[in-house]
């Protein structure tokens, strides 16, 4: 949940940077991903039932609540669910939740599910669409209860996805994990870790990732090869890609057209930032298409971070060792805009999610060129100040419109914040990151339900389909 001013100090933040930075399959990380998750982890833990209580189960029902039940249509929410209670897991997935059923032949009919040694009919008619406001702790909730043959609950479990892929349950607490080598809370104590240690941003977060995960720095290395790799690879799929993205809305994918138009300007400067828009459509296309991705914080932001890492690589020639490093330094806004506010969209609206892939960029690009963590975090502060206030509000539900745009826009607004953030006079410089974080998470307290991923207001219902 987004913090307040009136809740307890919590420990430091012990964050992986890939728990941040991972690949899966779009379109949505909180309605995709973590339902997936979800579904995986009530299957695994209906294994270790004893015999008398799986030769009493008859059904499993699944509840969803909160944008989960509103857009969860769109977002492939059921199918996602249904996958990872047939075993599929989205970190180890190729395809869409939904592709993966074709493939089963469990998208059209009904599939069995093995609770001990019984096997259990059950179909995506069993998932439900509760209530979108609730009392639950999390917007994006959902239960699954395995039941007997009067309906009566024999086992259940309440998750909570919050965001990024991130899941949680009822009872749940973190995992065990080494402690941060520099424990920080905000922007404020991380100049503060900086300034007393005298290291880079990214050997700080370099330490803290082997600290906390106890890999070594050449795992760690792979690790970011592989995560950049997957980004650009969404990037050159999606410069491949023709047709019409799936659903109802019969949206053209734009990439290749963009790029193309891009090579024919003749004015240097709106050539690349074209290439930038073309770049950003095309990892969001791959998204809206179900296609594997990176999560940058989330899949509805997929978009915005590889296409200014593409670009760096591609068009402003950065080596690989400090695009590796620009990385690093993103994860750490990353990771202080879901420690002090949230990056869903369900609990934010789309600052949490463009606005917060917006800044993690602006921070990559202004470190990679190897500027002052003050520059860095101006970057990325000027991105995430420009998007205060942005609803969630996707069309009929779908990660499209105006979700692929929007990344485009984020992505450019990111390069123009390092712009500015690097000419401008640094003393001059009136607003602080953690100021910026914090109107965030007021702003997204604030925001009345139906702009944060319900699809009950804002363009959602104000664009008519013909």
């Amino acid at each position: 949940m987004p913090r307040t001013k009136s809740d307890h100090p919590r420990p430091a933040m012990n964050f992986s940077v890939f728990d941040l930075l991972k690949a899966g399959p779009g379109p949505s990380s909180s309605h995709t991903i973590a339902p997936m998750l979800a579904g995986l982890d009530f299957i695994e833990r209906c294994s270790g039932l004893s015999a008398a209580v799986a030769e009493r189960a008859r059904r499993v029902e699944v509840t969803l609540y909160g944008s989960l039940s509103a857009t969860g249509g769109g977002h492939g929410t059921r199918a996602a669910v249904l996958a990872g209670l047939l075993g599929h897991n989205p970190a180890d997935s190729s395809a869409a939740p939904d592709r993966l059923l074709e493939d089963s032949g469990a998208a059209t009919g009904e599939c069995r599910l093995t609770v001990g040694r019984v096997h259990i009919s059950f179909s995506l008619a069993d998932i439900r669409s509760g209530p979108i406001v609730h009392d639950f702790p999390f917007s994006n909730t959902l239960t699954i209860a395995l039941l007997d043959a009067d309906a009566k609950p024999l086992y259940s479990m309440e998750y909570y996805s919050v965001g990024g892929g991130f899941l949680q349950w009822k009872g749940w607490t973190p995992p065990e994990r080494g402690k941060p080598a520099h424990p920080y809370a905000n922007m404020r104590q991380l100049r503060e870790r900086l300034k007393d240690t005298g290291l880079t941003l990214h050997e700080l977060i370099l330490e803290n990732e082997t600290a906390i995960t106890g890999m070594a720095r050449p795992a760690i290395f792979n690790r970011l090869e592989i995560v950049t790799e997957t980004m650009f690879d969404s990037v050159r799929r999606g410069l491949q890609g023709e047709g019409t993205l799936p659903g109802s809305l019969g949206v053209a994918r734009k990439a290749r057209g963009l790029l193309a138009s891009a090579e024919r300007i003749p004015y240097t400067v709106d050539r690349f930032l074209a290439r930038v828009n073309a770049y950003a459509f095309a990892t969001a296309e791959e998204n809206a298409g179900g296609g594997v991705i990176v999560t940058a914080p989330t899949c509805g932001a997929a978009g915005v971070m590889p296409a200014l890492l593409y670009a760096m690589r591609h068009n402003l020639n950065i080596g690989d060792r400090a695009l590796r490093e620009g990385v690093l330094a993103s994860a750490a806004v990353g990771f202080l805009a879901k420690y002090n506010a949230a990056i869903a969209g369900a609990e934010m609206g789309c600052q949490g999610e463009v606005g917060v892939a917006s800044a993690m960029a602006a921070a990559m690009l202004a470190h990679a060129r190897g500027n002052a963590v003050a520059v860095v975090e101006n970057a990325a502060e000027i991105a995430l100040e420009h998007h205060l206030g942005l609803t969630c509000d996707p069309v009929k539900g779908y990660v499209q419109i105006p979700c692929i745009e929007r990344n485009a826009v984020g992505a450019v607004k990111a390069y123009n914040a390092c712009l500015l953030a690097t000419c401008e006079n640094q003393k001059q410089h009136m607003v602080s990151l953690d100021a910026v974080i914090q109107a965030m998470a007021e702003t997204g307290l604030e925001m009345n339900s139906k702009f944060k991923e319900t699809s009950k207001g804002g363009l959602a219902v104000s664009v008519v389909e013909c």
